[in-house]
């Protein structure tokens, strides 16, 4: 028995789709823990067991780990929250529920920049290094999916994209750095939970294939969507200031900010690349299949009005 959590979010939900097709030759029934059980496709519903309700919820995960082989754990980061009760907060009943329910194996989704010097000052990711340490001392086998940026994060950006040819970060525009997609953490968490044939406590980086810096990226996407691209980089300041007039905890707001400032000193490069062991979708065909299609589809969006 597999359990998913977060499976109607981006990484969830390719996880899901995967799993429903590879888990069943493998012996392995699959249950989902979600608070809309009408988030997950028609298709696939009459396929898994559902779980109705938050993971974060102590008798939710009572429910949900009876029985359970393997766990996919994700926190969906709740910016209501201070760094610390959004993940460790969250996932202490899910650590008891494990070690109550004598879980096996527990995938998580993490960071990049555990034992690097940027670690313990990282916001987001420092917060999210100790709910691995949590997770870990309830005595799984557990695997943390070490991961940089995501290239879907640029899908927020379509619409400057497509209007003003502009994408924005706070990091240097010559700063080389990791970039991933979800599908490959996602197909990277389904081998895991699939051959649970690991052991103790780990972290799998899952890096992509190559570094990229911001002016990299213009340029692939400017070649991509057959227009001028170009990054500009934002300042910490003017990144707090936004996200404190949208109303967002102070405290979640300043972990962003230390989380964006440790990336640009370093971060994510501190694990050596070597050949990965799932996928490794290229930026280029990233862009080519999810951000064009994206960047015409606010195009047309607009032009309908």
């Amino acid at each position: 028995m597999i359990v998913i959590t977060a499976p109607t979010g981006n990484i969830g939900r390719r996880l899901l789709s995967l799993l429903v097709e590879t888990a069943p030759a493998h012996g392995e029934e699959l249950r989902v823990v979600v608070r809309d059980p009408a988030r997950i496709p028609d298709a696939v519903r009459g396929r898994v067991e559902v779980v109705t309700g938050s993971h974060g919820d102590p008798a939710t995960v009572e429910r949900a780990f009876t029985g359970a082989d393997a766990v996919f754990w994700l926190v969906p980061p709740d910016a209501s929250l201070t760094p610390e009760e959004a993940y460790s907060g969250f996932t202490r009943p899910a650590a008891r529920a494990f070690a109550a329910h004598s879980v096996g194996h527990v995938v998580g989704v993490s960071a990049l920049g555990r034992g690097t010097p940027q670690a313990g000052r990282a916001g987001l990711v420092t917060a999210s290094l100790a709910m691995d340490d949590l997770i870990a001392d309830s005595g799984v086998a557990y695997r943390a999916l070490a991961n940089p940026s995501f290239f879907e994060n640029l899908l927020e950006e379509a619409g400057s994209i497509r209007e003003n040819g502009v994408f924005t970060d706070t990091v240097a525009a010559d700063r080389p750095a990791p970039v991933v997609a979800v599908a490959d953490i996602a197909a990277t968490a389904a081998g895991l939970l699939l051959d649970r044939s690991w052991t103790g406590v780990g972290s799998v980086p899952v890096l992509g294939p190559q570094d990229l810096s911001p002016n990299d990226m213009a340029r692939i996407m400017s070649e991509e969507l057959g227009r001028p691209v170009r990054y500009e980089r934002e300042s910490l300041d003017q990144m707090r200031s936004t996200m404190l007039a949208c109303g967002l905890n102070e405290a979640f707001v300043e972990g962003m900010v230390d989380m964006k400032r440790a990336k640009d000193q370093g971060l994510d490069s501190g694990v050596a690349r070597s050949p990965q062991a799932g996928p490794a979708t290229g930026f280029a065909q990233w862009c080519a299949q999810t951000l064009k299609p994206a960047v015409l589809a606010t195009s047309e969006a607009a032009d309908a009005h």
